[in-house]
């Protein structure tokens, strides 16, 4: 288990194994969730624009908006 010191300033510094784990860097960004029970879970704060292209599968042509939504009418037009 890792530990660090808070100063005076309410400030602390990461140990090594957690920045590592959370694959932070110098300038990077933190989250802090609590959780019930006193717990607080930290993670690394990532901006919108690293999501482009999670959802990319290799060998699939990207869907167009207009054949979604003939996807979503004709699910919705059989009665579920």
């Amino acid at each position: 288990m890792q530990e660090s010191t808070l100063t005076t300033k309410g400030q602390t510094t990461l140990p090594r194994d957690v920045r590592q784990a959370l694959s932070l860097q110098a300038g990077d960004r933190v989250r802090y969730l609590i959780l019930d029970g006193g717990e607080v879970r930290l993670m690394r704060s990532r901006p919108a624009a690293s999501l482009a292209g999670m959802l990319r599968r290799d060998g699939a042509a990207p869907v167009s908006l207009e054949a979604m939504e003939e996807a979503i009418a004709a699910r919705g037009s059989d009665g579920r």
